[in-house]
């Protein structure tokens, strides 16, 4: 057996060996880099689970006993009712009367994000649009912190946490309408955001004229998200009175599907003009909020939904009163 032979044999065992090791790495890179969200797939049944959501949205579930349940009072003339004490509610969970610890109505700092509908039908209504959001940002405090995500195709944040509006409204003043309406995916990505906050009330802002028609979750899915995260959700819809699609006409339902659970509430109007109005409202409201809390009576650890109910008894000579508050948390699971 000559030198030559064996030199070249060893030559090809070196090769073989190297790209074998060639083709482990870049397999691990793959993985590595392997994309977590993929679009839903047109053959894949809408009650599908999308398992992105088990990879990132965790549910958030309180590990103390504590509940905090925030409360808005009007009168039958859509006005804030303030001065309540905490012998005027009642709270039950599950049905059971729990005891109030604490009723606040404080002005306490919020972390609050908006979500803004920029798709093209947006097109003739984005300045009044981006004026709702300058006067939703004035009705806060100097300690509230904002983001602020636009959403068409796809949603995207435009601008991350922070106190700085006029930072805001110098990357509003270049969003521009195009495109369709992702708006289930703009709040999954609110919610997500939400995690990085530092203040104990949140809170998001829906700005939108229409249903959605280009998500990659259903609307199954993220009710089920906004119910686990405890963050209180408002919306402004800005419908026309004879929508010309499907998901325009399901956009009022959609919207107060997604806010009433949180204990926030759908505002719908037919005019852009009215929009900075009704932000500043929302903005004002959630200023004048109550906010209970207290102690499950139960201390359940189950990893469950509960049920919340808030009643009013209030002073007399008042006329009938609203309650808007969240329906209910899911509880930590024992550990």
């Amino acid at each position: 057996m000559s030198a030559r032979w064996l030199w070249n044999r060893a030559g090809v065992l070196a090769c073989l060996t190297a790209c074998l090791l060639l083709s482990r790495v870049a397999l691990r890179a793959q993985d590595e880099t392997e994309v977590h969200i993929r679009p839903r797939a047109a053959e894949v049944p809408a009650k599908a689970v999308n398992p992105a959501l088990d990879t990132h949205t965790p549910m958030l579930k309180s590990d103390v006993d504590l509940v905090l349940v925030p409360v808005t009072v009007t009168d039958p003339d859509d006005r804030l009712v303030t001065g309540l004490e905490k012998r005027n509610f009642e709270v039950e969970e599950d049905k059971r009367p729990q005891p109030i610890q604490n009723l606040s109505s404080d002005d306490a700092p919020v972390s609050l994000g908006v979500l803004l509908d920029i798709s093209g039908s947006m097109k003739d209504k984005l300045d009044r649009a981006k004026e709702a959001v300058v006067e939703f940002l004035r009705a806060g405090n100097p300690q509230d912190e904002f983001f602020v995500i636009t959403f068409s195709d796809r949603p995207e944040l435009i601008s991350d946490f922070t106190s700085h509006t006029g930072d805001i409204r110098s990357k509003l003043a270049f969003v521009q309408a195009n495109g369709m309406t992702s708006l289930l995916d703009a709040v999954y990505l609110g919610l997500n955001e939400m995690k990085h906050a530092q203040y104990q009330r949140k809170a998001l802002l829906i700005i939108s004229d229409g249903g959605d028609n280009h998500s990659r979750y259903t609307e199954s899915e993220i009710r089920s998200v906004v119910r686990e995260a405890d963050v209180q959700i408002f919306g402004i819809g800005l419908f026309d009175a004879a929508p010309p699609t499907q998901e325009e006409r399901f956009g009022p339902q959609l919207l107060s599907d997604i806010t009433n659970d949180t204990g926030g509430r759908t505002f719908t109007i037919d005019n852009p003009n009215q929009l900075p109005d009704v932000a500043t409202k929302i903005g004002i409201a959630l200023r004048n909020e109550y906010v209970i809390a207290y102690r499950s009576a139960a201390k359940p650890h189950d990893g469950k939904w509960h049920k919340i109910r808030v009643k009013l008894h209030p002073p007399k000579g008042l006329p009938p009163l609203h309650v808007q508050a969240k329906k209910g948390y899911y509880a930590a699971a024992m550990r």
